[in-house]
């Protein structure tokens, strides 16, 4: 992907010295600081949602966290997507980190681990996800200003409690170490994620905004985390229809059965089959325990705490 313009040169750890330097002390008026201050109802509302609160009990379903990494591969295209276009303009211009954050492509080798070679044909964006997406593309149209929002929204929370789920991921789903279904997580060229957090939140405050158009960041970063959390409960729904049998050790599994029409993110094959990815995917997990993680999308609601 192209650097921005006086970019060309900036390698990892160039970048690593521009944060050293960029450590001053904040003000109530930086835009960081104002964005801390004016998302923390949608923070105690996040924290309070089901996703989370299985998340914390060790409730949480394995096929859940394959669909969470679908809608998740949907919301990053299109936010890279938008970031690509703007990638110069003035109100965004200072956020762009194509090699240090993009995630689409690792979300593709996450999925082509969960559901194989053609796992582009077994997904397809669920109702919550294309709400978020469609927003997206239309601030990157129409308001690039805003691209902010939902870059810092989703980007600082990968970089937080993501790397601390990623490691439960890993132990929960019994994934090779090599790094395989979580590569989401994996950030290869920041070597410091503290450290580039500051550097994003002072890039942040050097935007040349308005005190309004600074409002109005704050109002898309809130909307932002309604899409998260409208996710959530359309994945909570779904789980809700899924049937469970027990193994002999208590642990209760999903029967891979049901109806796959009701899976949002299903996708119909060319000969009319219905093919749901969970469906697919059941087939070869059902020995697998229950006891794993949604950590994909659970990344930004944990990174929330540590903003």
């Amino acid at each position: 992907m192209p650097p921005t313009k006086g970019e060309e040169s900036a390698g990892p750890q160039s970048r690593m010295e521009d944060m050293e330097m960029d450590g001053e002390a904040v003000s109530s008026t930086d835009l960081s600081e104002i964005l801390k201050e004016g998302t923390k109802e949608s923070h105690d509302r996040a924290e309070n949602t089901q996703f989370v609160k299985e998340f914390l009990k060790g409730k949480i379903r394995r096929e859940l966290f394959e669909l969470g990494t679908v809608a998740l591969y949907f919301t990053y295209s299109a936010l890279e997507e938008e970031m690509d276009k703007n990638a110069e303009h003035p109100g965004f211009a200072p956020l762009y980190f194509p090699l240090e954050l993009h995630r689409k492509d690792a979300l593709a080798k996450d999925l082509e681990y969960f559901f194989g070679e053609d796992w582009q044909d077994q997904i397809k964006c669920s109702e919550a996800t294309a709400k978020y997406v469609e927003r997206i593309h239309h601030v990157g149209e129409h308001e690039p200003e805003l691209l902010a929002a939902h870059a810092y929204t989703r980007y600082m929370g990968d970089l937080s409690g993501g790397q601390v789920l990623k490691k439960v991921a890993q132990r929960a789903l019994h994934l090779p170490s090599n790094g395989e279904g979580v590569q989401f997580y994996t950030f290869d060229n920041i070597s410091n994620p503290a450290r580039f957090k500051q550097l994003y939140r002072s890039r942040l405050n050097t935007l040349e905004t308005s005190r309004e158009t600074k409002e109005r960041i704050v109002e898309e970063a809130n909307r932002a985390f309604r899409f998260n959390m409208e996710v959530f409960e359309e994945l909570d729904k779904f789980g809700k229809t899924l049937g469970e049998v027990v193994q002999a050790s208590g642990v209760p599994l999903h029967d891979g059965k049901g109806d796959a029409r009701k899976c949002p993110f299903y996708a119909a094959k060319g000969n009319g089959e219905i093919g749901c990815p969970l469906h697919s995917v059941m087939a070869m997990v059902q020995s697998c325990p229950f006891q794993l993680v949604l950590a994909a999308l659970l990344a930004l609601t944990a990174g929330w705490y540590l903003l």
